[in-house]
């Protein structure tokens, strides 16, 4: 698809839309990631709206908490995910892109009203990230943030037409921000790997080397899936030059695999969270690192203010001294969609100053300070986690879990260590019937490593239950 083909494609689509989306009213996306998508998309930001992507391979009842939320204008499919698309809750319209496209036609006249009421603080995009409440939360992304990322992204890195993007991340998932808007920017190309690729590491290097990717921007889990399925052994994609992950913390004995192929590539740590806009630290690997190291996560972006809080709300400068990581700037989003208490808790005026209203946001990461002043991510502040490239509440699969019949009480913990989801439980619920009403409940991300049925749950001294005790089981 050209860059001619989606302006038009998206301007028409728009058009039409216009009279079913008011301004900045939301539309679903029910559909894998696609060029066909990406019209969509677009689309509904010229129809004066902003898009939210589900993912079709959550179960469906977590989508329709997402579309309670959210109570999309409508909700685009396409004719793939048509059929499927019967079985969401939702009482509005249900349309086919393939469909919008065959009638829609671009009017410049209704686009320009609308353009002209838009403001740069107007939503762009909704990702639902994970809940503690059981109930996922939208990230509301405005338009100002996205550009002025994209804009110190590209120029920070080099990044030009020549570029050749490897999209690795789903449309729901905002990894895949850098590079669907980074090549706008720049009129670079994305070539959208099929998600199937990363089951099958042959096909996945076959197609890197046949498109000629030049850049990288992945999650740590799908850096893992190539060195630890020995992709390298088969083929090297020799023109990728850049490679720029996030998500978790690479486990370095992994970049010493891709570094040992791709030698002369420049590798980038990215941290930051979906609530200040795809990234707001990133530190390029410019020395050699040991297996024991935690690679920093480095100095903030420009116009991002990156500092650490103690528990008092004073200020962290001191190297080695863990602090929560507090950010502030353009690239903070509003809020959490149609969610003001859980906006309320971590988006909040700056404690270091009270002479005007500056709200950031409060991570719930712990971290710290290397020698040279660079960022060092150490862990989460709850029991949110880091697994398998996804921000995951566990007391969402413990609200999940709880809900089954025959479960009395649940608790799940992480094992940083082994990188496994351990999860703990009362009743008379059985182990197998279990995990097998979780695989429809839970996406695969959220999956329970081991399930472990208790006669009792520990408890301490204040009557809670004693998660360090279950931690040693």
């Amino acid at each position: 698809m050209t860059y001619n083909e989606l302006l038009h494609d998206a301007r028409a689509l728009g058009s039409l839309l216009s009279d079913k989306v008011g301004h900045c009213d939301g539309v679903g996306f029910f559909l894998e990631k696609s060029n066909i998508a990406v019209k969509g998309m677009f689309g509904v930001v010229y129809a004066g709206g902003f898009y939210s992507v589900f993912d079709v391979r959550s179960p469906i009842t977590r989508i329709n908490k997402i579309i309670e939320t959210l109570k999309p204008a409508v909700i685009l499919t396409d004719e793939k995910n048509k059929e499927k698309s019967a079985e969401l809750v939702y009482d509005g319209e249900i349309l086919v892109i393939e469909d919008l496209l065959k009638v829609a036609k671009e009017d410049d006249e209704k686009l320009a009203v609308i353009r002209a009421e838009a403001l740069d603080i107007d939503p762009l995009y909704v990702n639902f990230t994970s809940g503690s409440t059981g109930v996922p939360k939208g990230v509301t992304v405005a338009h100002r943030s996205v550009i002025e990322f994209s804009e110190y992204f590209t120029d920070i890195f080099k990044l030009t037409e020549d570029d050749i993007f490897g999209n690795q991340a789903p449309f729901d998932f905002d990894v895949s921000v850098k590079d669907i808007y980074s090549s706008l920017l720049i009129g670079a190309k994305v070539q959208i790997i099929p998600r199937d690729f990363f089951s099958f590491p042959t096909q996945l290097m076959d197609y890197l080397v046949e498109k000629k990717v030049t850049t990288l921007v992945w999650a740590v889990s799908a850096m893992c899936f190539v060195s630890i399925m020995n992709g390298f052994d088969y083929k090297v994609p020799t023109t990728v030059k850049r490679v720029m992950f996030s998500g978790e913390v690479l486990p370095v004995k992994h970049l010493k695999v891709w570094k040992k192929y791709l030698p002369d590539a420049t590798y980038v740590n990215l941290y930051g969270p979906t609530e200040i806009t795809c990234n707001c630290t990133y530190y390029v690997l410019d020395r050699e690192f040991e297996d024991s190291d935690v690679i920093p996560a480095g100095k903030p972006f420009p116009n991002e203010r990156v500092f650490l809080l103690d528990e008092n709300d004073k200020e962290v400068t001191s190297p080695d001294v863990t602090g929560e990581i507090t950010v502030s700037g353009t690239a903070v989003v509003p809020g959490y969609y149609n969610d003001r208490e859980r906006t309320a808790l971590s988006f909040v005026q700056n404690p270091l100053q009270s002479k005007y209203i500056e709200i950031v946001y409060r991570t719930g990461d712990i971290g710290k300070y290397d020698k040279d002043g660079n960022l060092i991510y150490v862990s989460r502040k709850d029991f949110q986690i880091k697994h398998m490239g996804q921000r995951i509440e566990l007391g969402e699969i413990e609200a999940i879990t709880g809900a089954v019949k025959g479960i009395d009480r649940v608790v799940c913990i992480y094992d940083h260590e082994k990188k496994k989801i351990k999860m703990f439980y009362t009743g008379e619920a059985d182990k197998k019937e279990l995990m097998k009403e979780l695989r429809v409940l839970l996406p695969p991300y959220m999956m329970p490593n081991s399930v472990t049925p208790l006669e009792e749950m520990p408890l301490n001294k204040n009557g809670k239950i004693d998660r360090r005790a279950l931690n040693d089981r």
